[in-house]
């Protein structure tokens, strides 16, 4: 069941690395292929921009992703993501090696995820969110569920509320309205 949005606003203080499925979470989840057989994904410029204010906010941002694609290659290098975990069949054991890595205690990290393969990641970490169209099993274990559509500014409310629980969203938003 989603946590009491309390928790979810304590859960979304501590995150200090923010991770990012691909497909059905910064996409909408359909899958284009062209006619030489390359998939093809559309990334939301909004979703895109949330992502650089939580950046710029001092959050990591990285993509965990169970499939490879070049496209998600060139929109993390674009985003300025350098941690990009592309084709991860164990998406529990690539978190730990990175949370490892960066010296994270699961507790600072947030994930959002769209799929039961998700799961393992989401039950692990701080601050689990799924947009609203995952499937229930994969809600019910989200801290946060977003209202607007994967692919289409989950992401941008994702980051907008880890900022707002932070206290740092008037000040991500203020070079704006100068």
């Amino acid at each position: 069941m989603p946590a009491a949005p309390t928790e979810a606003i304590e859960r979304a203080r501590r995150v200090r690395l923010m991770l990012f499925d691909v497909d059905g979470v910064l996409t909408d989840g359909r899958l284009w292929y062209s006619a030489q057989g390359e998939a093809l994904k559309a990334f939301s410029a909004r979703d895109g921009h949330g992502m650089k204010l939580l950046a710029a906010a001092g959050v990591r941002l990285a993509l965990l992703s169970g499939r490879s694609s070049p496209a998600v290659a060139l929109r993390a290098a674009e985003l300025g993501i350098d941690l990009v975990l592309q084709g991860i069949a164990d998406k529990r054991a690539a978190f730990d090696a990175l949370l490892a890595q960066l010296a994270l205690e699961p507790a600072a990290a947030g994930f959002m995820g769209d799929e039961l393969v998700d799961l393992p990641v989401l039950r692990r970490c701080g601050f689990a969110c799924a947009p609203g169209e995952a499937p229930e099993l994969v809600r019910q274990h989200a801290h946060y569920v977003a209202r607007a559509a994967a692919g289409g500014g989950a992401v941008r409310e994702v980051c907008e509320f880890v900022l707002r629980a932070q206290g740092r969203l008037d000040g991500a938003l203020e070079a704006y309205l100068q």
